[in-house]
């Protein structure tokens, strides 16, 4: 039996499709967003199939609310109703004060905050009831990278979406979210000047499988909604 129908943006890959493996062990059916990462959503796709679980991928560009509109059409007429939305996809682009661009800024402010916005309104419409939204912030919204300013500008706002939503949206839908730390570094880290671990309490990088459960977590504590939790091995605190 399934427990609804889940959606994670950005969900071919990476974190994303740790999060959507782990609702699948959970019992829930997924929706695989992607924007052009078809072949790795395929097989996402196949490995949540081989787990018994209905799967189907669909491709769509979120920094454009037309697209995201499309999106939700399309999961309305092929599922009906929405149990869970997790708002993952997010750019991550080294971004240094003195060369952003103005299209750098808007385009890291329609993918990292604007989406996860639209995307819940669309979703809120879906969830005729107990439906849980799951937004994926970053402790660089709390603590500020110079390289990474406008990156940690979004994640602020999607933290404070998180606590605007789950008013909003309550008693029907909870709104919760989850920050990761140090968590599968991105390709050109190695350009940065400090080990990642090096104020890491926990003295190591965190894992995928790390954020997934959080996140299975969240959607299964009915009485939790409107706080983030970090999970960065303690390195908000060092």
């Amino acid at each position: 039996m399934s427990n609804g129908w889940a959606l994670v943006t950005g969900g071919a890959q990476r974190l994303g499709r740790s999060i959507a493996l782990e609702l699948a062990q959970a019992g829930y059916d997924i929706i695989v967003h992607y924007h052009r990462s078809a072949d790795a959503a395929s097989a996402t796709v196949a490995e949540i199939s081989a787990l018994g679980r209905s799967a189907w991928s669909i491709s769509a560009d979120l920094r454009t609310t037309d697209a995201i509109e499309r999106l939700f059409e399309h999961v309305r007429e092929r599922c009906g109703a929405l149990s869970v939305l997790i708002n993952n996809a997010a750019d991550f682009p080294r971004t240094p004060v003195d060369s952003v661009t103005v299209e750098q800024w808007d385009a890291l402010m329609a993918l990292n905050l604007r989406a996860p916005f639209f995307c819940a309104q669309h979703a809120a419409r879906l969830m005729p009831e107990q439906g849980v939204i799951v937004n994926l912030a970053d402790i660089g919204g709390d603590i500020p990278w110079p390289s990474y300013l406008p990156y940690s500008v979004s994640k602020a706002g999607v933290l404070m979406l998180v606590k605007g939503l789950a008013v909003a949206l309550a008693p029907r839908i909870r709104v919760v979210g989850v920050a990761p730390g140090v968590v599968l570094l991105p390709e050109n880290w190695a350009s940065e000047q400090h080990p990642p671990t090096q104020r890491v309490p926990l003295r190591r990088v965190g894992e995928a499988a790390d954020i997934a459960r959080t996140v299975r977590f969240l959607v299964e504590s009915p009485y939790i909604t409107g706080e983030t939790i970090a999970v960065d091995g303690g390195r908000r605190w060092a």
